[in-house]
């Protein structure tokens, strides 16, 4: 016996998006071939990336009717398109009967579980002038040792605030891979990176490579949900 009661089935995930127009390449939240699973984009209507940074709560209700929309389509979970969004944690996880996972941030506390107690977890931000000691509060890492180093003042911010979307992607493949050596050349302790923004996991590879680190990011992040929803019985043989 099945039963009805939505137009579509099958989603995983659904996604709270931003309201922007900028280029994404796959890796990016944004592109639905970076995922090897069914998932639902909600595009929230004026939350655009500079008042998302600026933690404007005027953006809280419709990012919590965004959450109630896609949980009545039938998506078994929730993420969102911007770290930055780990600040409307508590509530957006109030709003609905599934689960929420606001920012690939939620994983700065495992992360930091993996190292030894002289280690740092080091985190990649799109700005970390915006990225407030109440945001990790939201999410329950405040505790953890970290350093945070922000790409704000590269060609990120260009990138994706220009008019017409474009921007060079080797370019920003090399400012990520020029703060991360910054941030293990000036910490030497950090023990593994997590990129707070969703933009960031076509370099996440780049970033290894030039660290030798483990990188946590949003398809990390994305990828684990998708282990939890959606079971699979082992086979193999004795």
């Amino acid at each position: 016996m099945v039963y009805g009661g939505h137009g579509t089935y099958g989603f995983a995930l659904g996604i709270l998006t931003l309201d922007s127009k900028f280029a994404r390449i796959p890796g990016d939240v944004g592109n639905a071939t970076t995922y090897q699973f069914p998932v639902l984009y909600k595009i929230i209507q004026g939350a655009s990336g500079p008042r998302v940074l600026q933690g404007d709560r005027t953006l809280l209700e419709p990012f919590l009717q965004g959450a109630r929309e896609l949980e009545a389509a039938g998506c078994r979970a929730i993420t969102t398109s911007c770290g930055f969004l780990a600040l409307f944690q508590r509530e957006l996880a109030a709003s609905v009967n599934i689960p929420v996972f606001s920012s690939s941030l939620m994983q700065v506390d495992m992360a930091w579980r993996t190292l030894r107690p002289d280690q740092k977890v080091g985190i990649l931000t799109a700005d970390k002038t915006c990225l407030t000691e109440q945001h990790f509060v939201s999410i329950g890492c405040a505790h953890v040792p970290k350093v945070i180093y922000g790409l704000e003042d590269s060609v990120l911010p260009v990138a994706f605030n220009s008019e017409d979307g474009a921007y060079e992607v080797a370019e920003l493949r090399g400012a990520m891979e020029a703060k991360a050596e910054q941030m293990l050349k000036e910490h030497p302790e950090v023990g593994a990176i997590v990129l707070e923004c969703t933009n960031m996991p076509p370099f996440a590879a780049a970033v290894q490579k030039k660290t030798g680190l483990p990188v946590f990011d949003y398809t990390t992040l994305a990828n684990f949900i998708y282990s939890t929803l959606y079971r699979q019985e082992f086979t193999g043989h004795m």
